[in-house]
């Protein structure tokens, strides 16, 4: 079956005329039915242009059932309908032989496409067959779990349909009620390659990162846990392509943050705060700036919000973004007049991200002002007609006109008169994964840097409704506007365990994040950039590290980590012990009883099987008896 033109133009179509109407999709084992006349078994990917309402199980014989909610369920989701079915026939879907279980039929978007099959009893084992997120966890009563492919509305029919062939009666059905999403929200044109297809992740802690939102890397220094989180955010923003910052591409690149964390860093460096500035005039003032954190945060939420808009409303945006650019490339800035209704004039001095400088000479008490650059952007992209302050002020819902609107209105008004029309622009409307690195987390006072985003970056309040006023909330040009992180946005924290500010570190941090160890032993592999010194250099350090953690007060949390022996790229193994090792090693055992039979232990340890040439620094084995070779 085709898929029908009314379809194809659901993303454009007028809203009003299905936006209330309510469907129902009736699903039984020999087909499936829905009261849309858009629907169509042959693109299930259409399930992106719809919401959830209600889903319910219809026995031939008995009474209608729904779904019981475990607890955290949301009641609303795309994973109603299949947690109904497991719910109705968990038993017999917890009998299946293992085989079975992996060739159950759950999803196929069309007749072309490969059928999407596996029940697994873990994530990690649904993920080892499709390493993505797209897929819902059933809690079974005998404690086992049931993991199976799960993505838009429509994407579990497939399994819905099979349970009930294997398992139901004649007559039996579920039916499942939905309708238009409001607003444009993922209007998107029914089609297999909006379905977003990950490939399998090159490093498995990037999993672990995908699962948890936030995790921290501890372990002794130099055991590579900067090294990793560089690897997993590499790993990540490149769809696994790569674990090599070098291979990414520019716009991938851009979707890595790092900052490194010390005890005079704060909140107006992270998150937001005032920055002195050079005003025109010559004299000092102060301007509110984003933070690292905060600036980053916003272009993830840009294309989170892009994956939600249709391509329609994506192309519109764009199509204004460049009718804006092009305006303001031809401005004489301080020369060009414009005036308003009233007949005020003034100049535009100049342009930045989100604002427009503007002088008004007529202006006695203040003749300089700042617009808000995104209520201009908003009033072009609404293809509203403004004629007057009044219109602007009932567009944006304030009851009284500010003095910004006049000028606004003039700036629109100059811009509509001179617009070309531009190309039409194409947008990604994928979401997109965006990786901060947090290095030395620690080193800083977190509950001073972090300050209210202690909630929004919990995983469990992502999004808008974790929304939290800054502490700069007031200097906003929108004061009620709430910074929340969305959900692609991912978080790596490294820490020393040896570090002293370690016994500081904030407990309310503490469960927002995923603490993973890293020891000596697991970055070994480093060292193979060393080369023909690779196999000495491990034995250098395994050896050194097993002396470590055998003196009383020392543990594995002191062990020498593969960073430190890197340097060999560069020193020889008796400059990296002089000038490296020796030193820590005397800060980690000073008033210690014997230190200074400590230190040659751990020197001989370092040396064993291997003697040094003090002539040329090369080193050569040894054999057991002493002689070299």
């Amino acid at each position: 079956m085709a898929i029908s033109e009314s379809l194809i133009n659901a993303g454009t179509k007028d809203p009003s005329s299905t936006r209330d109407e309510r469907f129902e999709l009736t699903i039984t084992a020999q087909n499936v039915v829905s009261t849309d006349k858009r629907f169509t078994m042959d693109d299930i990917g259409q399930g992106d242009n719809y919401k959830f309402l209600d889903a319910y199980y219809r026995p031939a014989h008995g009474e209608i059932e729904h779904r019981h909610k475990e607890k955290g369920e949301r009641s609303i989701s795309n994973q109603i309908l299949p947690r109904l079915a497991c719910q109705i026939f968990e038993k017999q879907l917890v009998l299946l032989p293992a085989d079975e279980k992996s060739n159950f039929p759950i999803c196929q978007y069309n007749p072309q496409s490969e059928v999407i099959r596996g029940i697994y009893p873990s994530v990690a084992e649904f993920q080892k067959y499709r390493n993505t997120l797209e897929h819902f966890t059933y809690h079974c009563s005998d404690g086992s779990q049931m993991v199976i492919y799960c993505w838009n509305l429509f994407s579990t029919i497939l399994f819905v349909q099979e349970c009930l062939k294997r398992f139901g009666n004649a007559d039996d059905a579920f039916v499942l009620n939905y309708a238009d999403k409001n607003n444009g929200e993922s209007a998107k044109v029914a089609n297999t390659t909006n379905v977003s297809q990950s490939h399998e992740l090159l490093n498995p802690y990037s999993t672990k990162l995908m699962e948890s939102k936030n995790i921290i890397f501890r372990g002794a220094p130099g055991t590579g846990k900067t090294y990793l989180a560089n690897e997993i955010a590499a790993d990540i923003v490149s769809d696994g392509k790569s674990t090599e910052t070098k291979d990414l591409t520019d716009e991938e690149k851009s979707r890595i943050g790092f900052v490194q964390f010390h005890p005079s860093y704060d909140y107006t460096d992270f998150v937001e705060g005032l920055r002195p500035k050079i005003n025109d005039n010559g004299s000092m003032g102060f301007e509110l700036q984003d933070g690292v954190f905060k600036e980053f945060v916003s272009r993830a939420q840009e294309n989170f919000d892009n994956s939600q808009k249709s391509k329609e409303d994506i192309e519109k945006a764009a199509s204004v973004q460049t009718i804006i650019t092009d305006y303001f490339a031809n401005v004489e800035f301080g020369s060009d007049t414009l005036q308003t209704v009233r007949g005020t004039k003034f100049y535009m001095m100049g342009i930045d991200d989100k604002h427009i400088n503007i002088s008004i000479p007529e202006n006695q008490v203040s003749n300089r002002l700042s617009l808000n650059l995104n209520e201009l952007t908003r009033m072009l992209e609404s293809n509203q007609k403004f004629s007057q302050v009044k219109d602007v002020s009932n567009f944006f819902d304030k009851l009284n006109a500010t003095q910004n609107y006049s000028y606004d209105l003039a700036i629109y008004e100059d811009i509509k008169s001179k617009r070309s029309k531009p190309a039409k622009a194409t947008v990604s409307q994928t979401q997109k994964p965006y990786v901060f690195i947090i290095d030395e987390i620690n080193r800083g006072e977190i509950s001073k840097i972090f300050g209210e985003l202690f909630f929004a970056i919990d995983p469990g309040y992502r999004g808008t409704t974790g929304g939290v006023l800054t502490q700069y909330a007031n200097l906003h040009d929108d004061p009620g506007s709430k910074l929340s992180i969305p959900e692609n946005v991912y978080i790596i924290g490294t820490m020393n365990d040896i570090d002293r500010s370690v016994d500081s570190f904030d407990f309310a941090m503490r469960r927002r994040f995923r603490f993973i160890e890293i020891k000596a032993q697991d970055n070994i592999e480093m060292l193979s950039r060393l080369g023909k010194d690779y196999e000495q250099a491990s034995q250098r350090m395994t050896s050194l590290n097993n002396e470590i953690v055998k003196v009383d007060g020392l543990n594995e949390n002191y062990a020498i980590g593969p960073a430190y022996f890197l340097k060999l790229q560069h020193l020889h193994f008796d400059e990296l012990w002089a000038d490296y090792l020796q030193p820590l090693l005397q800060d980690y055992v000073r008033g210690m009883n014997d230190e200074e039979g400590i230190m040659q232990k751990f020197e001989k340890a370092y040396n064993r099987g291997y003697q040094s040439d003090s002539q040329d620094n090369a080193e050569r084995p040894i054999d057991p008896d002493g002689n070299s070779h």
